[in-house]
């Protein structure tokens, strides 16, 4: 096809918006591929929508290439359904009746809805079944950012698998985690698959897909040689041995009066700051339990939920105060009535700790000892952490999530009563695992990772057209040849035939971003010949006209 600048909607900007600051954000909106409705809400202009079209259909081709099947569920809920999973209380979701008073949920995903279509999946026969749709999502984020990386409504690509067995959800899992790869490949993506956590999807395991970026909401944890590579949230490593001062035979208490942090203390007793011990308590199911560190890590809350199996929230300062004898600053592990969950990197060692007294701390006090713990890995990995796998140094970046495939089990399938017969003639649940994409956090991590000081740079399988030919005063006809030529040698063409300056629309196809640019000017009246410019590499050479189509 070829699209006419001057009929195509497409409002380019020369500044950043003021309050962006990822780099996707501004190039996306300066070359006008989206705009800003609300908060957390966006519309994908013509070029813009382009690019989503084309991720979107590189994971279609890769989905059906194995055996999955297209559908399409409605947004519009039953609120019942998600009554049956337990999830009708996530603060994400939205609520609403309709006229009669019927309450209705606004999805975030279709784990619910598929589950119950997939009720009429009758025998084991029928298995595995693999469904997919990309559909309109709903989120009521708290706090929208970086225009396509945090949205309250977006359209994902969600999965769905049904087997009859543990090793079936096994190859519909390897399936999907293959496929995403080759999207991602095909996409021009940076991608690591990592394991993650489940969060309020639930199920026995999840993966990660994340893609390094200058901006995101993840962690990306890689080693040094190649070896390693996590999410942020349950990444493990070894920090640096503390300089510990002389063993004691037991605690001894000293005086810290108005040392409340871990600087000050350390400070204060002369220690080194890995050599204390940070407590942190919270409340989980009614009860306070005391959340142990080492003082110059943090606590990774993730990980301190999944040792706790359930959720928790600070403690108040009332709580803290019946539960220790103490203010928050002087609390510690010995001699408290609560459960005591501490990192790992506390097993060995003695430490300074709070002594449950005001303006008080213990020196010398060792786990197994003095206090008996429950250990877990709870602290949050850091720069320069050594390697679990080869002992290197540990390296974090920022990323962005493009995708997570998930190992739900009978989650949704049990209480929704998805079941099927089995060959021996008895009803099992089925197993389900559940597989997102998100075209537009590709489209954002794309742009990040593929732009210079001029604009967006894409990838030729995600860019809005193939060539972008920029038509200069006196040359239309030649400029409508040139576009003839690329278009008939199967090229998608923008061809510039606006009345701007030239220097403007170089500037715009250089923040647009398509992957070759075709000046026709002045000297094209003389030898026939046009500019071809490479967006990525900046080469350029002289071609004719007619041999236009060589040049894809």
């Amino acid at each position: 096809m070829i699209a006419r600048g001057s009929q195509l909607f497409l409002p380019t900007l020369r500044d950043d918006p003021a309050d962006a600051e990822a780099v996707s954000h501004k190039l996306l909106v300066r070359g006008g591929f989206i705009r800003q409705l609300a908060g957390g809400l966006w519309t994908f202009l013509p070029l813009g929508w382009r690019v989503h079209r084309r991720v979107e259909q590189i994971i279609r081709e890769e989905l059906d290439a194995f055996g999955a099947q297209e559908i399409l569920m409605p947004v519009l809920t039953p609120a019942e359904l998600w009554e049956a999973t337990g999830r009708i209380g996530i603060p994400e979701l939205f609520h609403l009746k309709d006229r009669n008073g019927r309450d209705y949920i606004l999805p975030l995903t279709h784990e619910e809805t598929v589950a119950f279509h997939a009720r009429e999946i009758r025998s084991y026969k029928e298995l595995p079944q693999i469904w997919y749709h990309f559909q309109t999502k709903e989120r009521d984020e708290p706090r929208p950012r970086g225009a396509l990386l945090r949205l309250r409504e977006f359209i994902m690509k969600d999965g769905y698998s049904f087997d009859r067995d543990e090793a079936g959800l096994d190859g519909s899992f390897r399936k999907h985690s293959a496929a995403y790869k080759q999207i991602f490949q095909r996409c021009g993506l940076e991608t690591y698959e990592v394991a993650a956590e489940s969060g309020i999807m639930g199920g026995s395991g999840s993966k990660d897909f994340l893609a390094p970026t200058g901006s995101g909401e993840k962690t990306l944890v890689t080693g040094a040689n190649g070896d390693y590579a996590a999410d942020l949230e349950i990444a493990q490593g070894r920090p640096a041995a503390p300089d510990f001062p002389e063993e004691l035979a037991e605690p001894q208490e000293v005086e810290t009066p108005g040392q409340r942090t871990i600087e000050d203390v350390s400070k204060f007793l002369g220690v080194d700051p890995r050599a204390t011990a940070k407590a942190m308590p919270v409340v989980s199911d009614g009860r306070v339990v005391l959340a142990l560190v080492r003082g110059d890590d943090r606590l990774n809350e993730m990980k301190l939920l999944e040792a706790l199996g359930e959720e928790f929230r600070p403690a108040e300062q009332e709580e803290i105060q019946q539960a220790f004898g103490a203010s928050g600053g002087s609390i510690g592990p010995v001699g408290v009535g609560v459960d005591v969950v501490a990192d790992e990197a506390l097993r060995e060692g003695q430490y300074v700790v709070g002594a449950n007294r005001d303006d008080v701390h213990l020196r010398g006090v060792q786990a197994g000892r003095d206090f008996e713990p429950r250990f877990a890995d709870l602290r949050e990995i850091r720069e320069g952490d050594a390697c679990p796998e080869c002992g290197g140094s540990l390296h974090l970046q920022t990323a962005i999530e493009v995708g997570h495939i998930f190992k739900l089990e009978t989650k949704y399938s049990a209480p929704l009563e998805a079941t099927f017969l089995d060959e021996d003639g008895s009803e099992k649940v089925l197993i389900m695992g559940s597989y997102g994409i998100g075209p537009a956090r590709m489209m954002a991590a794309a742009v990040e990772q593929h732009h210079d000081e001029q604009g967006i740079v894409w990838p030729r399988a995600l860019a809005p057209y193939d060539v972008h030919v920029v038509a200069l005063p006196g040359v239309e006809q030649q400029a409508e040849e040139a576009a003839r030529v690329l278009h008939e040698a199967g090229a998608d063409v923008l061809l510039d035939d606006r009345d701007q300056r030239a220097g403007e629309k170089f500037a715009d196809a250089d923040l647009i971003g398509c992957p070759i640019r075709v000046t026709v000017g002045k000297k094209t009246l003389d030898d026939g010949a046009v500019d071809v410019r490479n967006r990525a590499s900046g080469e350029e050479r002289r071609v004719p006209i007619g041999e236009l189509g060589g040049v894809l």
